[in-house]
């Protein structure tokens, strides 16, 4: 086989309908799109658009609320603190915040602060200063032995 021996399957290609090429065609003069009006303009999409029934997104109700600036936080699980403590990247015996975590390479970036999450099946005795730690994260850090600090602004203070 060549180059020029390739060829599509029968039927796969179609010749494109030409329009406007006169009456004798059957798509002369409007091409197919009838007389004036939106549609037969070229560049316009009416989207929604339901023959002048109410669309249904006006018909459905509105529910929820969406923040427009919400809160992000750089994740990272209990594990992998673990393991850069395992590594010598983290000290232990030294308070782990953000800072520590960000330099360690468990993170890239703080964003709004950063959130540790579980579950822990096991866990050292550390001193953890975050913005947000899951329940269980907290439950296994005390277990061991250590202590976690929240530094988040309590609700009471932000909204006053």
């Amino acid at each position: 086989m060549r180059l020029n021996e390739l060829a599509p399957a029968p039927g796969a290609k179609k010749k494109a309908k030409r329009v406007g090429r006169g009456i004798g065609s059957g798509k002369g003069k409007t091409c197919g799109r009838g007389h004036k009006g939106a549609k037969a303009r070229a560049g316009t999409a009416i989207k929604g658009f339901e023959g002048g029934q109410m669309p249904i997104y006006r018909r459905l109700p509105k529910r929820g609320f969406n923040r427009h600036a919400p809160e992000r936080y750089a994740e990272v699980r209990l594990s992998r603190i673990l393991e850069l403590i395992e590594k010598g990247r983290l000290d232990a015996k030294q308070p782990i915040d953000e800072d520590a975590l960000v330099a360690a390479g468990a993170v890239r970036r703080r964003k709004d602060g950063i959130r540790v999450l579980g579950p822990a099946a096991e866990a050292a005795a550390i001193t953890l200063r975050v913005t947000h730690a899951t329940a269980s994260v907290v439950a296994a850090i005390e277990k061991a032995g250590g202590k976690v600090e929240l530094t988040a602004k309590s609700k009471a203070n932000s909204e006053a």
